[in-house]
C-alpha cells in the first residue's frame, strides 16, 4: 500500500513542492506474528533537514526533530501504540490506553530500521512486528525540521487545530 502524507496547513514546509510519501507491505509470517515494513520518503535531499547522529537504540522525545511515526489501533479498540522512527536508527514504542492517556513504555522487539539516501530523495524503512490475526488502523505520520530551523507536520489526515497525530481522525489506513 503507497500513501501520500500531506502537510498540516498550519505548519508548511518552506518549499511548497516538496512530497512526502509513505509505503506498507504487511506480511503474516510464524503463525500469529506479521511483520509490517514501513517506508517513508522524502522528496527532497536528506541535508537540507536536521539528521540528529546518535545510536541505534531505544530513546524519547524523537518527536523533536527530524523523526517519523506510525500509530497501530486495533480495530474498535481505544488503546493505541505509538511507534517513533529517527534516522539514526534510533526509536520508541509507547502503549496508550485511550487518547493520549496511560503511556507506557511497549514491550515490543527492537524495530529493524534503514535510511537510504540517493541525494534527491531519501527514505527511512522500519520493519515492526505485529499480531497477525488483529485488524489494525494506522496513522502514518512524520516531523521535518528543516536547517533553518522550520518545522513541517506530516500525516494522512489531520483533525482541525494543532497538529496532533494521536487524534483517531487520523488513523484512517487499514491493516487486514
Amino acid at each position: 500500500m503507497r500513501f501520500t502524507l500531506v502537510p498540516h496547513p498550519e505548519t508548511p514546509p518552506s518549499d511548497a513542492e516538496l512530497k512526502v510519501w509513505a509505503s506498507v507491505d504487511y506480511a503474516a509470517k510464524l503463525g500469529s506474528v506479521a511483520t509490517a515494513n514501513i517506508w517513508f520518503g522524502v522528496g527532497a535531499p536528506a541535508d537540507c533537514f536536521v539528521i540528529l547522529a546518535g545510536e541505534p537504540q531505544r530513546a524519547d522525545d524523537l518527536w523533536q526533530t527530524t523523526c517519523f511515526e506510525a500509530f497501530l489501533r486495533a480495530e474498535g479498540d481505544e488503546a493505541y501504540r505509538e511507534w517513533n522512527f529517527a534516522p539514526s536508527g534510533q526509536w520508541a514504542a509507547y502503549d496508550f490506553s485511550g487518547y493520549r492517556d496511560g503511556r507506557s513504555d511497549a514491550e515490543v522487539a527492537e524495530p529493524y530500521i534503514r535510511m537510504e539516501d540517493n541525494f534527491t530523495w531519501w527514505t527511512l524503512g522500519a520493519t515492526i512486528s505485529l499480531d497477525a490475526e488483529t485488524p489494525w488502523q494506522l496513522g502514518l505520520s512524520a516531523i521535518l525540521e528543516e536547517q533553518g530551523g522550520a518545522k513541517s507536520y506530516w500525516a494522512l489526515a489531520h483533525a482541525a487545530g494543532e497538529p496532533d497525530f494521536h487524534d483517531p481522525g487520523c488513523f484512517v489506513a487499514r491493516l487486514a
